[in-house]
Parts: C-alpha cells; sequence; structure tokens
C-alpha cells in the first residue's frame, strides 16, 4: 500500500505568506494546499488523508475563529492559527475552541514546522477510522 502524504492547507490572504508557507510545507516533505480565503477553502471537498490547517485570523470573508466554527466536525484536522493582529483574548479564544498552536507574524520557520508536525501526528491516529468510514459510506456491505 502506498503511503499518503498528509496534507498542509494554508488559509492566508496574504499571498506572500500563503507562498514561503507553501514552499517551507513542502520542504518538510508535506503536501501544501493554500488558499486566499475561507470560501475558497470551504469549497475544497474534504480530504482522506492525515493533514492540518494553518489558518489566518484576519480573512477577507470569515474570522479565523468563526472559521474555527464551521470546521468543528473536523476534528480529524488540527488548527494552527497565524496572525499579524494576535492579540491574548483572541489565542485564548481559538485555543479554547481547540486549535493546537496561535502564532503571531512573523514566525519562527523552526517553531512553525514543529507544529504542523504535532498537528500531523494528531491527525495521523484517527485517519484510518475516518477512511474506513468513508470507504464504508461509499460501498455496501461494509
Amino acid at each position: 500500500m502506498t503511503e499518503v502524504k498528509p496534507i498542509v492547507f494554508v488559509v492566508d490572504d496574504d499571498p506572500s505568506v500563503r507562498e514561503s508557507l507553501g514552499l517551507l510545507v513542502e520542504s518538510a516533505g508535506w503536501q501544501p494546499e493554500t488558499f486566499g480565503s475561507g470560501r475558497e477553502f470551504l469549497s475544497r471537498p474534504r480530504v482522506v488523508a492525515p493533514s492540518c490547517l494553518v489558518l489566518d485570523m484576519v480573512l477577507p470573508d470569515f474570522n479565523g475563529c468563526d472559521l474555527q466554527a464551521l470546521l468543528a466536525d473536523r476534528a480529524d484536522m488540527p488548527i494552527i492559527f497565524v496572525s499579524g493582529q494576535g492579540d491574548v483574548a483572541t489565542a485564548v479564544r481559538a485555543m479554547k475552541a481547540g486549535a493546537v498552536e496561535f502564532f503571531t507574524k512573523p514566525f519562527a520557520d523552526d517553531a512553525i514546522l514543529g507544529a504542523i508536525r504535532n498537528a500531523i501526528h494528531r491527525a495521523a491516529p484517527r485517519w484510518p477510522t475516518r477512511r474506513r468510514r468513508m470507504r464504508c459510506a461509499t460501498a455496501t456491505p461494509c
């Protein structure tokens, strides 16, 4: 069986952040997918692979915490927040809602890579169960 490469979704309205994070993620051996808005990300079909989301707090169409709430049913996709306008109250709100990390921009490459690595490890044990559930939903009998 072929090993599935983890996907790191990056949602940030700043093209330079998207590009640099995409290259950083790729250099670490993961598959990056970048989006400029929350709606753009939500329009992408759900994946059947270990994944995590690096999410900007301020987007043109969503507040990061609002998008996090919309993604509450995706517990198998940990969220790491990045923000140029972060404050303690916002970070606490995001963490209480389940975010695994909160960084203010600019952040160190090693720090974000460590957080992504931890998030993917957190997601990976849940993935085989999710893959089985999705396969069962499309095939009969299971």
